[in-house]
């Protein structure tokens, strides 16, 4: 690595350290503030700090303690973590670069072979995908529209989805200004097809963010009916309304949690997504910095929520009426731990068998979801 590259790598983990922010926020800040780097130094900066950071345990069981950042890069300028993955000697969370309480959770969920799976997969980096905008535009002619211009796959288990063999600034592309996709990974997808909505339906996204949940399901309702979209963060919700709009989306409303607690609202809706916040121990391979950060207070705390969140719902939702609780977790504890909980706690009925996905090279994420019917 060039001598330049090395001091704003140095300069950018210094900050990271320093302070409690997520990697992405730190990068994006930085990089803001020093705009006479260009965009070849970015892209080497970014990939040389993500990968240190999937394979940070075992880049620092290799070198000599204390280690910094310095001898870090330059041991991963010709790193190959391959060579490790069969040497007993080194632990095996180690070797696959993990925290030892975090890999005890995932094998206590998926068993020893499966985790170390989980692991490598989560150290690959994230493919791009998007999600084809149905309401103004199927997914053969965008394909049609690009093929000469991009290298490009169909998803194998999304409907609408499509996956790029390279990264591009999509939010320049004048089909992203129009609102002919969004990007959003396979399994996201997956999870939002759960949403079996109809015509006329009143629909609930209760913990909905920027809204990417409901731009994925939105077409099935054909403009009809009413989409709410409820979170506790006022600029999710303002974000979620641009993007509403630049998706063509009209039959959507912003609510407060106050406004749902009138009586109007009580067994109203027809369907109600429950996204709930998680580990995102599905999704580390776009987070690798949240890995080292979390611990099991954490997920104490979060499995107290998800139930909380849940109990909020139920009454909004009518006899008969469908609940989708959806995490990006690979945790039982988040997941198939919860669905017997509600099952024991709430008049719910489990549907259908829950869907999860793994992360996958080239491929998806990893995302659970669950659908209820609430007893009549």
């Amino acid at each position: 690595m060039s001598p330049f590259r090395m001091h704003h790598l140095i300069a950018i983990m210094t900050e990271y350290d320093q302070n409690s922010f997520p990697l992405d926020n730190v990068l994006r800040f930085y990089f803001r503030s020093n705009k006479a780097i260009g965009s070849k130094d970015r892209k080497e900066i970014c990939s040389t700090i993500y990968g240190m950071m999937r394979w940070r345990s075992l880049l620092d069981y290799l070198l000599p303690s204390p280690t910094n950042w310095r001898e870090r890069a330059n041991l991963f300028e010709d790193f190959n973590p391959k060579k490790y993955f069969h040497k007993e000697n080194i632990p095996i969370y180690k070797r696959v670069s993990f925290p030892k309480a975090y890999f005890a959770l995932l094998e206590n969920t998926h068993g020893l072979e499966k985790a170390k799976k989980i692991c490598l997969h989560s150290n690959e980096e994230a493919p791009t995908t998007i999600r084809v905008n149905a309401i103004k535009i199927t997914r053969e002619q965008l394909l049609q529209k690009w093929q000469d211009l991009y290298p490009l796959s169909i998803c194998k288990q999304s409907s609408q989805g499509l996956t790029f063999q390279k990264k591009y600034n999509f939010f320049a592309m004048q089909e992203f200004k129009d609102g002919l996709f969004e990007v959003q990974d396979e399994g996201s997808q997956m999870l939002a097809e759960l949403m079996e909505v109809s015509p006329k339906d009143h629909v609930l996204d209760y913990c909905s963010g920027s809204g990417g949940k409901t731009l994925a399901f939105a077409h099935k309702m054909r403009g009809k009916g009413q989409i709410y979209l409820h979170d506790i963060r006022p600029k999710a919700l303002q974000e979620a309304k641009k993007r509403l709009k630049r998706a063509g989306i009209e039959n959507a409303q912003l609510v407060t949690t106050d406004k749902l607690k009138k009586k109007g609202y009580a067994e109203k809706m027809d369907w109600v997504l429950l996204d709930v916040p998680c580990s995102g121990s599905g999704t580390l391979r776009r987070n690798p910095d949240m890995k080292w950060k979390f611990g099991q207070d954490n997920l104490d705390t979060l499995v107290k929520e998800q139930r909380e969140i849940f109990a909020k719902a139920m009454p909004l939702l009518k006899p008969g009426g469908k609940i989708v609780y959806s995490t990006c977790s690979l945790f039982k504890e988040e997941n198939t731990e919860q669905v017997e909980y509600f099952l024991q706690n709430h008049p719910v009925t489990l549907i259908r068998k829950p869907m999860q996905t793994f992360p996958t090279p080239r491929e998806m994420d990893g995302f659970f979801g669950a659908v209820f019917e609430k007893n009549i």
